[in-house]
């Protein structure tokens, strides 16, 4: 599946900070990840770090934080990564579900998904 970008509100836990960008839908990310100087930028503090494997098998320990993420109009908080400045804004699996889209890697759009729960 080739990638593709996505309009994605991003917002401060308290809701003054909010900035519109174009996010890479990445579903192999676990998490959406913003450019630290972003984050900072807009008042989203760390809460901790949490250790990833990265695609080139490295393995690294970064900040992680809270925030609101939005897509067509529809919220969620959600964590995010706190990334390289010069890398690009990943949407991850996490705030996906938690905004209940799936990817249509055909047509290189998110859609509604059925959510589940046994």
């Amino acid at each position: 599946m080739g990638t593709f970008s996505w309009p994605l509100r991003i917002s401060s836990m308290d809701g003054q900070e909010v900035r519109d960008i174009d996010a890479v839908v990445d579903t192999g990310a676990a998490y959406t990840t913003m450019p630290t100087s972003l984050l900072q930028e807009m008042g989203v503090a760390p809460m901790g770090k949490r250790r990833f494997l990265l695609a080139d098998g490295r393995r690294i320990e970064m900040d992680y934080g809270q925030a609101w993420a939005t897509i067509d109009g529809d919220s969620v908080v959600t964590l995010v990564v706190f990334g390289e400045d010069k890398a690009p804004a990943l949407l991850g699996a996490y705030t996906l579900e938690g905004l209940a889209l799936a990817v249509d890697p055909v047509e290189q759009r998110l859609v509604p998904t059925q959510l589940i729960m046994y």
